[in-house]
């Protein structure tokens, strides 16, 4: 059987969406210790990840650790060698430049082959 398609997150674009956080900002990767959250990160209720999860969401602009927060999408990050691609959530009314949001999540992005969509 050939495993699901892969969603295209492209509709989200400059969309609000609602984000819950699993990792906050400062706290530890639960099974790799050395891998510290830079940003908040969570994911989008009632939505399908292509790993048959919510829809996973990092959050930028948000300088303190958050449990859930309302967010505009402004980029997704497409992983080329993954089946998991993922939002870019930002606090309405910023627009960081694509140089700001790979230096934001490349603590984990440097693991795939990405690129940026807006």
């Amino acid at each position: 059987m050939a495993p699901p398609m892969k969603p295209d997150l492209t509709p989200y674009l400059n969309q609000t969406v609602r984000v819950v956080v699993d990792r906050p900002l400062g706290s530890v990767h639960p099974r790799h210790a050395d891998l510290v959250y830079p940003v908040n990160y969570g994911e989008v209720p009632g939505t399908l990840g292509g790993d048959g999860h919510p829809t996973d969401a990092y959050l930028l602009g948000w300088d303190m650790p958050v449990r859930e927060v309302r967010g505009m999408v402004t980029a997704v990050i497409v992983r080329e060698d993954d089946r998991e691609d993922k939002l870019v959530v930002v606090l309405h009314g910023t627009r960081p430049t694509d140089e700001e949001i790979m230096k934001a999540v490349w603590f984990q992005e440097r693991y795939f082959r990405v690129r940026l969509v807006r």
